[in-house]
């Protein structure tokens, strides 16, 4: 009977069977096809995103009004949740690979392992999205990891991707493995693996003196740990602004949008599946201990910004300092902060891509990452330079992009109920002023300063197509209430 539950199980797995599968295929055809400078394998690859979604979108359409469903004897747990971030990083990934086809960076001569590689890590994130098992956890994030080490350093001519790579993947071991000792105390102060479980167990080992409320600060302390360091949080950063400024252009946007959203869906499920429970937080109230990150996250990113040069490691500590942001909404484990989360992560993925995009654009035409290399846009490319100074804006939280609408959300979720936590809100205001200063450089660059050469900027109607598909949304999608309201359905059983 087990057996044919799992077998059950591969009817709703199909998404993820998919990838594998055209994984597996990128690879093949790769090798067959003659032209090994193609763009087809990039084009083989949407399809296998392409055909993921469909099955996602059915699966969705049958679960829809039915209970979540636990596959693979519980290891993994489908429901709207996890449906919405294979969503959100099925377009991760999508844009990521329409981002390759434009950098200049890659070796024509590996787009197969290239393309196969961004397939096997958005499985690996699928499953951070869905695991609801200990186990199934650490495996899921390692998968992650081991693919993002590979795709860091994948310009094997350039000693500074070899470097961010080597970076990434000792801060990664020593973070798996503080994480993993962590989860084990878990599993050895309940008896299990499964989190609804572990919710259940705790409050009562609690209760009976079997557990020291210290003794599970410590492993809550220790699995933040390896969560933090997916989502680049304080003080678990360190990998960030060496890997995202040596890693390919397209795999920084990747990481910072993509691997991002895989930490917050892996956050989300894990801390309010097996910790809300009255009985842990009256003992443990690591929901400060989760603000105290939260507001050195968003601070350091902003501070250690100030005075980068070069727009790739700007961006990464940008990218910190929103991962600040994005915690506030999980102080207190309320459904506003996980609403405003999700619809922060939806904001998050047009803008910063976005940006990430017309970095690209100019590194192709200037040769460069650096703030110099912007110089005199307005001039050159009108069109290119109004989107970057949108999506700047955006990321800053000024009215009326949708960066504005993201972080209100998230301060109101704070301020809402009287937790006093409205120091949190206060300190995530003031750092969205800092960042006011770092964004404007580059506005100022483009607007304000003459360019060393007077050429004109070279962009396809393609690049300026795919411009205006993030410009689209950051413009209008905070006035947009149903994406808002979408993200408060979507709750955590």
């Amino acid at each position: 009977m087990d057996s044919l539950k799992n077998i059950e199980s591969l009817l709703y797995f199909i998404p993820e069977i998919l990838l594998v599968v055209f994984a597996a295929a990128v690879i093949i055809f790769d090798l067959i096809v003659k032209d090994r400078e193609s763009d087809k394998v990039a084009y083989l690859a949407l399809v296998g995103l392409g055909c993921s979604l469909l099955a996602i979108l059915i699966t969705n359409s049958i679960i829809g009004t039915d209970e979540p469903r636990n596959l693979f004897f519980g290891m993994i747990r489908l429901d709207e949740f996890a449906i919405f971030f294979k969503i959100l990083l099925i377009l991760a990934t999508s844009a990521t690979i329409l981002f390759s086809l434009r950098s200049e960076e890659l070796d024509v001569k590996l787009k197969g392992e290239y393309f196969a590689l961004l397939l096997a890590v958005t499985f690996g994130m699928f499953l951070m999205a869905s695991s609801t098992n200990l186990l199934m956890i650490f495996i899921s994030l390692e998968t992650v990891s081991l693919t993002s080490y590979i795709l860091a350093g994948f310009l094997t001519h350039s000693p500074r991707s070899s470097e961010a790579a080597f970076k990434y993947i000792t801060y990664g071991a020593v973070a798996s493995g503080t994480m993993l000792f962590g989860l084990s105390l878990i599993f050895g102060m309940t008896g299990t693996g499964d989190l609804a479980e572990i919710g259940e167990r705790l409050p009562e080992v609690l209760a009976s003196g079997e557990v020291t409320a210290l003794g599970l600060l410590i492993a809550i302390t220790f699995i933040l740990a390896g969560i933090g360091y997916k989502i680049a949080s304080v003080p678990f950063h360190m990998w960030s602004p060496d890997v995202y400024e040596g890693a390919p252009i397209p795999i920084t946007a990747f990481l910072s949008v993509a691997s991002k959203a895989a930490g917050f869906a892996l956050f989300l499920r894990f801390f309010y599946s097996g910790f809300k429970a009255p009985g842990i937080l009256d003992s443990v109230d690591w929901g400060l201990l989760l603000a105290v990150v939260s507001a050195l996250t968003m601070t350091v990113g902003n501070l250690a910004a100030l005075p980068q040069r070069n727009v790739k490691r700007l961006l990464a500590y940008s990218s910190i300092a929103h991962g600040g942001y994005l915690l506030m909404g999980g102080v207190l484990l309320t459904s506003d902060g996980l609403s405003a989360i999700l619809f922060y992560l939806i904001v998050y993925l047009f803008m910063n891509l976005g940006a990430f995009y017309v970095v690209i654009l100019v590194a192709n035409d200037s040769g460069s990452e650096m703030i110099e290399g912007f110089r005199g846009l307005s001039s050159r490319s009108p069109l290119i330079a109004s989107a970057m100074m949108i999506f700047l804006i955006s990321l800053t939280g000024i009215p009326p992009f949708a960066g504005f609408f993201g972080k209100f959300f998230l301060f109101k979720a704070v301020i809402d109920i009287d937790s006093g936590f409205y120091w949190l809100a206060f300190i995530g205001l003031l750092n969205s002023v800092i960042s006011l200063y770092y964004y404007a450089r580059i506005i100022k660059a483009m607007y304000f300063e003459s360019a060393d050469e007077t050429e004109s900027f070279y962009s396809t109607k393609s690049a300026l197509v795919l411009l205006t598909v993030f410009v689209i949304p950051t413009i209008f999608i905070g006035f947009l209430n149903i994406f808002y309201s979408l993200s408060g359905n979507i709750a955590l059983q």
